[in-house]
């Protein structure tokens, strides 16, 4: 059968199988979340990142691949949690909140400059934003949850 993809080069795989579909995705990683002295799981990288964002997942909390007996910590799976941290943030908030500094520093660079330029809301924009920080309310700019 020759190749119904004009643009793979001799010796190159075809881009398609036999039966001309698409190659099947390589196989997702599946992870198992301990908590409580409990093993729950398999699940994937995106309803991790769910599970962050809902609160059900800490940072801390022991994470293995499906196919390794090794632990890790939820906050070094790629993807899962943000890169920033929830108490710079929250410092950040305190004593630069007026400024829009923490909103920058999640990556809000519009919502920084209108604090910025309002001075917090004349406070009061700085002092939700506190709170919101304060309780893991705010996210980063990807909807990530801080760690």
């Amino acid at each position: 059968m020759t190749d119904p993809n004009p643009q793979n080069f001799p010796g190159q795989q075809p881009q398609w199988n036999a039966g001309g579909q698409p190659p099947a995705a390589p196989p997702q990683h599946t992870y198992f979340v301990r908590q409580y002295d409990q093993e729950q799981g398999p699940y994937d990288i995106q309803t991790l990142g769910q599970m962050a964002t809902n609160r059900q997942l800490k940072a801390e909390d022991a994470v293995r691949p499906s196919n390794s007996q090794q632990y890790q910590p939820a906050s070094s799976l790629p993807g899962v949690f943000s890169d920033k941290e929830w108490m710079t943030a929250l410092l950040l908030s305190v004593f630069l909140g007026s400024l829009g500094i923490d909103r920058f520093y999640l990556g809000y660079t519009g919502l920084g400059v209108a604090k910025l330029l309002t001075f917090g809301g004349c406070g009061i924009w700085a002092l939700i934003d506190l709170v919101l920080i304060a309780m893991r309310n705010v996210p980063d700019s990807d909807g990530r949850a801080l760690r």
